[in-house]
């Protein structure tokens, strides 16, 4: 997917709408801008986290920044634009040689996720209290990347209640597969640092 940008300003947008993937005209408030938007936001919160990180954690958040930006341009399209009939992977062939044109979050990668999510997990002790953002500087980094992906999952939802788009479900449920993700490695990240920073009710 070739992308060269030559301008940074347009102008487009100075009547306050925004053009969707598919050329539409909408208010840059559309249900689906705001979602495309919240998505970035994770993402830029990801783009922290991993200046905090070490080298092989830095590396594993930079794939989940460039899956958040293929999942952007998922959401930015409806399935059926753009992409073959059939069960194929993404940009690539579906078995009868026909190519699909569009970025699409595969359950593949959700699955890919809850491995991750587990393989941190057999590290962490059980929980026994909420724990509060924070601790060292990469796990309130990946803490506050969290809950701007759960503002994502919430905007993304609301985009899947409205008639006029059909969200990709996967892209979706890896939403929140990567917040539980980013919760899991922020605890890891405190290990080292005397464990979590837990919740003291009235405290």
């Amino acid at each position: 997917m070739a992308v060269r940008l030559t301008r940074i300003y347009t102008r487009g947008g100075d009547a306050g709408q925004t053009s969707r993937a598919d050329g539409a005209r909408v208010a840059k408030h559309d249900p689906l801008i705001s979602a495309v938007g919240a998505v970035d936001e994770a993402n830029a919160a990801l783009g922290v986290a991993a200046t905090l990180a070490d080298n092989d954690t830095a590396r594993k958040i930079r794939r989940l920044q460039n899956t958040l930006f293929d999942l952007g341009a998922d959401l930015s399209l409806p399935p059926g634009d753009g992409d073959s009939d059939g069960d194929g992977d993404k940009n690539g062939d579906n078995g009868g040689g026909k190519k699909r044109k569009s970025l699409r979050i595969l359950p593949e990668q959700v699955a890919a996720l809850e491995k991750e999510i587990d393989r941190y997990n057999d590290d962490l002790g059980p929980l026994e209290s909420f724990i509060l953002p924070g601790g060292t500087p990469l796990a309130a980094a990946l803490h506050q990347a969290r809950t701007l992906v759960r503002r994502a999952e919430r905007e993304v939802s609301a985009v899947m209640d409205s008639a006029e788009y059909r969200p990709n479900p996967a892209a979706f449920r890896y939403l929140n597969r990567l917040s539980d993700l980013l919760f899991v490695m922020a605890r890891h990240a405190n290990l080292d640092a005397g464990g979590d920073v837990l919740w003291k009710p009235g405290g």
